[in-house]
């Protein structure tokens, strides 16, 4: 009939998307090449100005052989400075026993063979405790480019690996990638007490591990 409208409402069904999260893992393993040395010296005294003064002479005696070994000043820089008052305890009594005076010097060591004698250098002139060893590096960012790669590549290889076991006809197409921090990688030293040396001190560098972690999400 003239003027009428046939109107159609049938519900279109909506496509299935399918999506699968996966994470993906990347390491690189590199030497460092440079490392951080703490270097302390602790001195004790009845009265604060002896033990400072006897702390003074003994710490420019150390920096001044460690710049004997062409490590530059401006990678001797002061860490820690701390005075602190010393007590015995005597028959269940509190006795003052003087005061005690720890300076210590953070050292960047720019070749890491140098390390064993830098420390041996400034035990011998007087330094009585290593607080802390770190091997690092300069260039760390390209390393962790390179990581990156790996896990970007390790979590496609998942997700192929995801849709041929089951047997999914489109290939997995990337929506979102999660960048995760790892955070820097040091290499940590334990501390070492040293009151005397005994021959030459053996570093281990090791090596550093750089590790990166994405999160990407497939549709299929």
């Amino acid at each position: 009939m003239e003027g009428d409208l046939m109107y159609t409402n049938a519900l279109q069904p909506c496509p299935l998307i399918r999506t699968i999260s996966v994470n993906g893992e990347g390491t690189v393993k590199v030497p460092p090449n440079h490392a951080f040395l703490q270097v302390e010296v602790s001195t004790e005294g009845n009265e604060v100005e002896e033990a400072q003064q006897r702390n003074a002479a003994i710490m420019n005696q150390v920096i001044q052989s460690i710049l004997e070994l062409e490590i530059p000043r401006e990678n001797i820089q002061t860490a820690v400075y701390n005075i602190f008052p010393r007590y015995d305890f005597v028959d269940g009594k509190q006795v003052f026993r003087g005061y005690e005076v720890t300076n210590a010097i953070s050292v960047k060591i720019p070749d890491v063979g140098l390390v064993g004698k830098v420390i041996d250098t400034a035990v011998s002139n007087g330094a009585n405790r290593i607080s802390s060893i770190e091997f690092r590096l300069d260039n760390e960012e390209t390393y962790y480019q390179m990581a990156l790669s790996k896990a970007l590549l390790n979590a496609q290889s998942k997700a192929k690996t995801i849709a041929d076991t089951m047997r999914l006809s489109v290939a997995p197409q990337v929506i979102e990638i999660v960048e995760n921090n790892e955070g820097s990688p040091i290499v940590p030293y334990r501390m070492m007490s040293l009151d005397s040396a005994v021959g030459a001190t053996p570093i281990e560098q090791g090596v550093i591990t750089i590790k990166a972690n994405v999160t990407v999400k497939f549709q299929f």
